[in-house]
């Protein structure tokens, strides 16, 4: 037996859009723990590209701004664990975010309440309908996690309104774990990651000057890798992370110490 646990174990990846997703990096890690993944991603496009990354692995179709297609996939996955031993899911990554900056990057009091409102819908509210129509496959020590960022309080420009629905998400954590210990151990928790090279963080207007300067601010000078942010997860998705629930775990390779580095601080001055 590996040290997390994880053998043989079935875990539901909700997000995968290509290779470069944090849920495809998730899945490997597991897939090399020897457990089994289930995919739910978007589209039929999505599917296409799951299916040709993870050829072993079932592929579901979900679009979770309707909620009508979270319960549809919910009954989807349950009659195909009902097949295998046990009938259950082990845990469940919430890889899911959206943003629709329909008339361009505003400032953020400019903010359109539509837009506003359908990212959180998305990137928050499906994360707690999930968790609530999923709540009868779990086991009963199963645990949840989602993709958050490492600061929502730091105002980048560039990031616009998803710092705030990344905080709701982040708070969501704390009520859900309350909600489910009446009756179970289902654990909650987020991974929050720094600035990552992935094809969705790419289509966020000025992100790449933002990776490298957060590349200078990390003490080792060498970006954050999506793969180290997949590994968190699986360890908070094992039963190694027991005693964690409800937190935000932040992976930033030190930068949130570092926004002073003499080299930054330097070349500032010297501008």
């Amino acid at each position: 037996m590996s040290f997390l646990q994880i053998e043989n174990k079935c875990f539901v990846v909700f997000g995968l859009a290509n290779k470069k997703s944090v849920a495809a990096a998730v899945a490997k890690v597991l897939i090399e723990e020897g457990a089994r993944v289930i995919h739910v991603v978007r589209s039929e496009v999505r599917a296409e590209v799951a299916r040709k990354l993870f050829p072993d692995s079932p592929v579901f179709l979900c679009d979770v701004e309707e909620e009508a297609n979270i319960i549809r996939v919910r009954q989807e996955i349950g009659n195909a664990v009902a097949e295998d031993e046990g009938g259950r899911i082990d845990g469940l990554v919430h890889s899911i975010a959206f943003a629709n900056y329909s008339e361009g990057m505003q400032p953020f009091h400019g903010t359109l309440k539509k837009d506003f409102l359908q990212a959180v819908d998305i990137s928050c509210f499906s994360f707690i309908s999930i968790s609530n129509h999923f709540r009868e496959l779990f086991t009963p020590e199963a645990s949840v996690v989602t993709i958050s960022i490492s600061t929502t309080s730091m105002a980048a420009e560039n990031y616009g309104y998803m710092a705030p629905i990344k905080a709701a998400l982040n708070s969501s954590l704390c009520f859900l774990a309350k909600s489910f210990s009446t009756f179970s151990n289902v654990r909650f928790n987020a991974v929050a990651p720094s600035l990552l090279k992935t094809s969705a963080s790419a289509g966020i207007p000025g992100y790449v000057d933002s990776y490298l300067y957060a590349e200078k601010a990390i003490l080792r000078k060498k970006a954050l890798k999506t793969r180290e942010a997949a590994d968190l997860c699986v360890y908070l998705l094992s039963p190694r992370s027991s005693g964690i629930t409800a937190q935000s775990v932040v992976v930033d390779a030190g930068m949130s110490v570092n926004y002073f580095d003499a080299e930054i601080v330097k070349a500032v001055v010297a501008s």
